[in-house]
């Protein structure tokens, strides 16, 4: 009941701090100027849901692109399992969706666990691409510190969390085969039975084991939710109201700003009566002067340095870095 307890404050917490940071990063966004976004709603859903779930921008460099699909994917799919943990950390139960979903419950452990490892190898792979390989578009001078680090962090939670996950398993596999009380046999664990040979045969061991593991999970995946307001992986949220709100005019195509048109016509034609509005200022001087789609960009930017890679001048030597 202790366990219960304190599960439902660290739980309920972590909920409350993360609306209150996500409620700052909504308030900034209305700060912007209205747009409207709302029109040809079937068009965009589909936009969303290939740039943002199908990844299809990614897909112009296809070795990134597949690792990130299994890590994107697999770590949103993982993580269904945590309406499981909830529900067991409520209420102290075990694997509580076996008894509801049968045989289809062995399927997803199955699937989970094929994708913690796809997400565990992606998040290696790029550690090293990162750090030992040192891929220049990932490491730019306006890149050190801060983004850097974050990105480093980020891949590092991954890799602990997913292996938190199949540790737990592994130790939930051998306590049902040991026939240990509450763990009654169910799952199917195509990774972590890899696993079961380098832990104790100890029951009580075991139980230290699996429960630790299912801590660690859990709570690292509140910490991760809370830590992604201050942190460029905030895009895993963002990505489909972004894509959703883009601008589906044709790429280039500008708008010509009213005040500026009527001083023109009357540069053209002095018999055209003067503007009697004052022009609008040009470019941006506060954040009032962008539009909420402009802020709601700010927040969803990777930082992958796609822009700055592709920036003609950047490529030509100059120290221009849309990036930065």
């Amino acid at each position: 009941m202790i366990s219960q307890l304190i599960f439902g404050i660290i739980f309920i917490a972590a909920i409350i701090l993360f609306y209150k940071n996500a409620s700052k990063i909504y308030r900034n966004i209305k700060l912007g100027q209205s747009v409207n976004r709302t029109d040809q709603a079937g068009e965009r859903i589909k936009i969303m849901l290939l740039v943002a779930f199908g990844q299809k921008k990614m897909f112009k460099k296809p070795i990134p692109a597949l690792l990130h699909l299994f890590v994107y994917v697999g770590f949103c799919i993982i993580n269904i399992e945590m309406l499981e943990i909830v529900i067991d950390g409520l209420f102290g139960s075990h694997r509580v969706l076996s008894n509801v979903l049968g045989g289809f419950y062995d399927f997803l452990i199955f699937s989970f666990e094929i994708l913690a490892f796809l997400v565990l190898l992606g998040c290696v792979i790029f550690m090293i691409r990162r750090n030992v390989l040192k891929i220049k578009r990932l490491n730019q001078s306006e890149l050190n510190n801060w983004p850097k680090t974050d990105a480093n962090l980020i891949l590092t939670a991954e890799i602990l969390l997913m292996a938190a996950f199949l540790i737990m398993n592994a130790a939930d596999y051998k306590l049902q085969t040991l026939g240990a009380a509450g763990y009654h046999s169910v799952g199917s664990f195509p990774i972590s039975s890899y696993l079961v040979g380098i832990l104790p045969d100890s029951v009580s061991n075991l139980i230290l084991i699996e429960r630790f593991a299912w801590w660690f999970h859990i709570i690292g995946v509140l910490a991760f939710l809370n830590y992604l307001p201050i942190s460029k992986h905030l895009h895993i949220i963002l990505a489909f109201p972004n894509t959703y709100f883009t601008r589906l005019e044709p790429k280039g195509e500008f708008k010509n700003m009213a005040s500026v048109t009527e001083e023109v016509k009357v540069m053209l034609d002095p018999s055209v009566p003067p503007p009697t509005g004052e022009a609008s200022r040009f470019g941006v001087k506060d954040v009032q002067d962008l539009t909420w789609k402009n802020l709601l960009d700010a927040y969803t930017c990777t930082e992958c340095g796609r822009c700055t890679s592709a920036c003609p001048a950047n490529m030509t030597g100059k120290l221009l870095s849309p990036r930065k």
